[in-house]
């Protein structure tokens, strides 16, 4: 296929490299994490251009859950070397995802204004 041909919408490495962690590691998680009683849900990875590091976003983390990543984070490491193609496998890290921090404080804080709003209705 010339260039020509090739579609406009193909995405940068590092964004597929993105991609397959996250399935990768959402699997993983589901089969290790879940049989120790740690929910852990992946919301994203961001792996830097370089691919030697990525932090792995997370939907919430209790101090349990981040022992046990930080435990596990060698065996998971390796699941993501088993099952891809990568010459390297990045060093995991793992953090909260601000967007969903944010997007909870803003939820509670229209929460906060609808019950004002039904509290001022009332009187």
């Amino acid at each position: 296929m010339n260039a020509a041909r090739r579609p406009a919408h193909r995405y940068p490495r590092v964004n597929r490299v993105n991609e397959v962690l996250r399935e990768v590691l959402a699997d993983e998680l589901e089969r290790r994490a879940a049989g120790e009683g740690h929910l852990i849900t992946i919301t994203g990875v961001t792996v830097e251009p370089d691919l030697r590091h990525a932090t792995v976003w997370l939907s919430s983390l209790s101090k349990e859950a981040r022992e046990w990543l930080v435990e596990n984070r060698v065996a998971l490491q390796a699941a993501v070397a088993r099952q891809t193609k990568m010459k390297r496998t990045p060093r995991l890290s793992f953090d909260v995802d601000p967007a969903v921090v944010h997007g909870t404080a803003v939820e509670e804080a229209l929460r906060r204004i609808s019950r004002g709003e039904a509290d001022r209705d009332d009187t």
